[in-house]
């Protein structure tokens, strides 16, 4: 994956990573690459995005998205200057290690995750059982994206999206993440209303790109539906098969330079994040 993306306070996944964009219905080429020749023209201005909107829709017809889908997505985005203002100031991970790890509240983190860990021991064993991620990393993810739950972002989050995947900056790249929200949408695994996040369209409880969500989402209170945003079941257990879908390996190391380090590094780009999460979670399963 290309980007080397660094968004204050906010997680980016290599969901990311190598782009598994595995979409389900038919959809799965959805993810790989709008010909130029065919793709909307981008803009660094609001000025364009009317058009672009429009030309998009054609293309998702052209995809093989449903009429109704487009409509309860593409039929209602505005442009997000507030998605364009966090995406030019990325400065959080420049700073050192331990100013990071102040920053994100690290011991903080390492207390409440001992007492969730406590209070979800069998969902986590479970977890542990079947993915080979012990609760320690699940934890210290969960804290560290979403304090837990306690902010999941409230940002349109298909508005985001198309925000970024007309800016030309990465055009490319977040048009894959709208297609693939639409899929989650088309899909009945969330409604447009349900779709809000972090500015950069992270979704649920440890923040999802909609192409992560695809590929790695499961439903693991078997209710029917992957929902990543209030199903704690679902959320802890998506982010240990994403883990596992970056190559982690039941009962390895998990620092830098051990093997599962490399999972690590597939949950976000920066290397201060990635320590973070190796140190937190150390220390919950100490």
């Amino acid at each position: 994956m290309n980007p080397s993306i660094a968004i204050e306070g906010l997680s980016v996944k290599k969901g990311f990573g190598n782009l598994f964009c595995y979409l389900g219905l038919g959809l799965s080429m959805l993810m790989f690459g709008v010909p130029a020749a065919q793709a909307a023209k981008c803009g660094n201005t609001s000025a364009g995005f009317s058009k672009w909107v429009v030309e998009a829709k054609r293309e998702a017809a052209a995809k093989g998205f449903n009429q109704r889908t487009i409509n309860a997505t593409l039929g209602s985005v505005s442009y997000r200057t507030k998605t364009i203002r966090l995406d030019r100031n990325q400065k959080s991970f420049r700073l050192t290690l331990d100013q990071f790890m102040r920053k994100r509240g690290a011991n903080a983190i390492v207390s409440k995750g001992r007492k969730l860990k406590q209070g979800n021991r069998q969902l986590l064993a479970s977890i542990e059982n079947r993915y080979g991620v012990p609760p320690g990393v699940i934890l210290a993810i969960w804290g560290m994206e979403t304090g837990f739950g306690g902010f999941l972002g409230n940002e349109d989050t298909i508005s985001a999206l198309a925000t970024l995947a007309y800016d030309c900056r990465r055009s490319a790249f977040f048009t894959n993440e709208l297609y693939a929200a639409m899929t989650i949408v088309q899909q009945g695994q969330m409604s447009r209303k349900q779709m809000r996040g972090a500015a950069h369209g992270e979704l649920g409880q440890t923040q999802f790109l909609p192409s992560s969500y695809v590929r790695f989402a499961v439903d693991a209170d078997r209710d029917g539906r992957k929902n990543l945003i209030s199903s704690r079941a679902d959320a802890l257990a998506s982010t240990a098969n994403f883990l596992r879908g970056h190559g982690w390996k039941k009962g390895a190391g998990y620092q830098k330079g051990q093997t599962n380090y490399r999972a690590i590094q597939g949950w976000n780009s920066a290397g201060v994040y990635q320590q973070a999460i190796a140190i937190i979670a150390a220390k919950i399963d100490q």
